[in-house]
């Protein structure tokens, strides 16, 4: 029986970069995710007899918003869901399970790095046909729906078994419960030679991965200890919990401290990785080395063709604006494209789809490739083993043989979390206010070249997409980068990127923020940072 529910609208369903992130408080209000989830049926067409893929990283509520989806989606006229055992696939998964089924889309239950819990955080983002989250053309369209929604029709269905494999029938719809890590493990065995991964690992070779007691605890535990060998205890922390331990996690070196702490200790395995709450971030460190975000999508581009999945070669990278310039250069010595897009994964889907870019990569841990559309943490992992494997080199040895061949781009992420909003917009409308009078200035030495509010023309379909990160460009290629992030839950984030960058190797041993100290304190100068904020320091340094 398919049930037609009268509702009202709620005034805070816009979607951000990542979908609808929210506290789950806010969610268990009545008909609230019911709205939203009819709104983005509402804002589709030509889905009926569909598939639709479904799957969450296993946080609070997960189960429950699972159980809505299906019974939605069945009164709406889907013919099919495939949904991950438990409830369950990692953000990479689930793009690859749309993609190689043909799907016509997919739901994601995820706050992605956001912390999980009763009163923490959840999220529903949609993705499109080709896997890759949803545009902004979409996103708008859903909002304009969740301001004029008025009913939602939901099918009178038992709750679906999402713990065994196989298919039911639901309310004249078909579901599939399938197994959430199997699809994925054999596209990872397409694309990287599995045997001299073995090999690796036969050798005495030491890994630690922290799952971070998030959702890629399963798929690491299949791929790299029972696959490739890696002997047991590699992988930690790897059984998903709705409330991630009570962690935080994003695989960053505030919440993963004790990763990095053992990496640079005096026993420390060769290699240390990490993931986060949904499985698209990634956090490397090889024996005594951090490799920062920037530098990893440079440094996998570098060598990607020694995996077998991109041994032709890469048709171009493409970075996030706030990502360093490290991969540019790379991009420069292969003679291929380079793209500068805004923050969010969506803006990769057009260069992937069109064949433009092979490799992209963001500042904030994010790294993929066109396998599929949307960053991957263990695949980044999974490329860096082969490297390792093919180099027959450290992660040390690598990194610095990089540096000395392309330079080095000191880097760094100042985030000031939890900022009173109203505070935060006074500070980027203020910065707007007066770019067009910084270049030609001096501020601490430092000779302001330009500055602008970054604008994206996509190459591909010609959507301008504007005030995307206040840039302020000095001599010398170094630079500072704003903006306000659209992942949080509360408050506002004002995310600081430092740039700086140095040819001579004789000057690539000193500690970043040493090295950033004039950039950094620059930023404060024309941007009034603690003015605005009130805080003496960032929340995090990465």
């Amino acid at each position: 029986m398919i049930r037609t529910v009268a509702t009202k609208p709620y005034d805070d369903q816009k979607p951000g970069t990542s979908g609808l992130r929210k506290k789950v408080p806010e969610f268990q209000q009545a008909n609230y995710v019911e709205n939203f989830v009819q709104s983005i049926f509402d804002a589709l067409q030509g889905f009926e007899g569909k598939t639709l893929i479904l799957g969450g990283d296993g946080r609070y509520y997960n189960r429950e918003v699972a159980q809505k989806v299906i019974a939605i989606a069945a009164a709406n006229g889907f013919g099919k869901v495939m949904v991950g055992q438990g409830g369950i696939l990692s953000t990479p998964a689930a793009s690859n399970v749309i993609r190689k089924y043909k799907a016509f889309g997919g739901i994601i239950l995820s706050a992605s790095h956001n912390p999980g819990g009763p009163h923490e955080d959840f999220g529903i983002k949609y993705n499109a046909e080709n896997g890759g989250p949803a545009p902004e053309k979409l996103t708008d369209a859903i909002f304009a729906c969740t301001k004029a929604i008025k009913e939602y029709k939901i099918a009178d269905i038992a709750p679906i078994d999402l713990d065994t494999i196989g298919t039911v029938k639901a309310g004249g719809m078909t579901v599939e419960v399938i197994d959430s890590v199997a699809d994925y493990a054999e596209l990872m065995e397409a694309l990287f030679d599995f045997d001299a991964l073995r090999k690796l690992f036969k050798s005495g070779f030491r890994m630690r991965f922290d799952a971070m007691h998030a959702v890629t605890g399963p798929y690491a535990k299949e791929i790299l200890e029972h696959r490739l060998g890696a002997a047991a205890g590699t992988c930690r922390n790897f059984k998903p919990l709705p409330d991630f331990g009570g962690h935080h996690p994003d695989p960053n070196l505030v919440h993963a401290k004790h990763l990095y702490d053992e990496m640079m200790g005096p026993d420390a395995p060769d290699f240390g990785a990490a993931s986060d709450g949904d499985g698209d971030r990634n956090l490397i460190i090889g024996k005594g080395i951090f490799v920062t975000p920037s530098d990893s999508v440079a440094m996998l581009a570098a060598n990607a063709r020694l995996a077998p999945g991109y041994k032709d070669g890469l048709k171009g990278i493409a970075r996030s604006m706030p990502t360093s310039g490290a991969a540019d250069r790379v991009a420069e010595k292969l003679g291929i494209g380079i793209y500068e897009t805004p923050t969010g994964w969506k803006f990769f889907g057009n260069l992937l789809d069109a064949g433009m870019a092979t490799i992209c990569g963001e500042e904030s841990a994010g790294t993929g490739s066109n396998h599929v559309r949307e960053k991957d943490g263990l695949w980044a992992v999974l490329l860096w083993l082969s490297i390792l494997a093919a180099r027959g080199e450290s992660a040390l040895q690598i990194v610095t043989e990089h540096w000395a061949t392309y330079g080095r781009n000191y880097y760094s992420r100042h985030d000031y979390e939890g900022v009173d909003s109203d505070r935060a917009n006074a500070l980027v409308d203020e910065l707007r206010a007066k770019l067009a009078s910084l270049p030609g200035t001096t501020v601490r030495g430092l000779k302001i070249v330009n500055a602008d509010d970054f604008s994206y023309h996509d190459p591909v379909d010609g959507s301008i997409s504007e005030k995307q990160g206040i840039r302020i460009l000095f001599e010398g290629n170094s630079r500072v980068v704003l903006r306000l992030s659209g992942t949080g839950t509360s408050g506002a984030t004002l995310r600081v990127y430092i740039e700086r960058y140095e040819a001579d190797k004789a000057k690539h041993g000193i500690d970043t923020q040493v090295a950033l100290a004039d950039l950094i304190a620059a930023a404060d100068d024309i941007a009034g940072i603690k003015r605005h904020t009130g805080r003496n320091k960032p929340s995090v340094i990465t």
